[in-house]
């Protein structure tokens, strides 16, 4: 018996969503660093461009309370249209029903704000009603506390959702280093967004493989001139 979960995923079988990752949304976010979030949620948005997965951007009351889109995320996609709407779940616009339906792929990946509202109502809707898979990137979603998104994740999961974090996300969708038409990006991807992993593959790439450090800007180094000593 098939189990389509069990199925990793892949460029060529996902969606992405991004709902509501504008500020005003942010400044109520308790679970997660709002600047770490900013930096997940921009990693997975350029991951998401690099492997050229359909993706649709979201916002709720932009003009009364939630302000507009992250900048940066809105640069990872130049020209998209945002689905604008009034309802906290954005299943309730007719919009995004039909941007995911044409986008023709069952699997759909959400990072969005707040995790306890707009995921959770999001997610469950499109389950039930739209017969849709749903893999939560956790660490690009956030909730108004650690519990509201803790126990919100965990009534997704009971009903099926499936929980993943960002670079899980792009490495999954990488999956082979072979895979040379995407190598470069995904690790320019790393370097500036994963932290400790990205300074490894500085490291790795200038001390081990002689590459030239990657900043833009020209430095000389100075060799060491030993002061007087009393």
């Amino acid at each position: 018996m098939s189990n389509s979960k069990l199925e990793v995923l892949t460029p060529d079988n996902c969606q992405m969503i991004f709902i509501d990752q504008q500020p005003q949304m942010a400044f109520g976010v308790q679970s997660i660093d709002r600047q770490v979030l900013k930096n997940n949620v921009v990693g997975l948005a350029k991951a998401a461009n690099v492997f050229n997965i359909p993706t649709i951007i979201t916002t709720v009351e932009t003009q009364s309370f939630s302000g507009n889109t992250f900048p940066e995320l809105l640069d990872v996609f130049p020209g998209k249209d945002i689905l604008e709407r009034t309802s906290m779940n954005s299943w309730d616009d007719q919009k995004v029903r039909d941007a995911l339906k044409a986008n023709g792929k069952k699997k759909v990946v959400v990072s969005g704000l707040w995790t306890e509202v707009c995921n959770n109502t999001f997610a469950l809707c499109a389950m039930l009603e739209g017969d849709y898979e749903i893999y939560m990137v956790a660490d690009a979603s956030g909730g108004t506390s650690k519990e509201a998104h803790d126990f919100a994740m965990q009534r997704m999961i009971q009903a099926g959702v499936i929980p993943v974090t960002w670079q899980q996300v792009l490495l999954e969708w990488q999956r082979d280093w072979a895979h040379k038409e995407t190598y470069n990006a995904v690790m320019d991807i790393v370097r500036e967004h994963s932290g400790a992993y990205g300074m490894g593959v500085d490291y790795a790439y200038t001390m081990v493989h002689k590459a030239p450090s990657r900043q833009k800007s020209e430095h000389e180094t100075l060799a060491p001139v030993p002061a007087p000593v009393r």
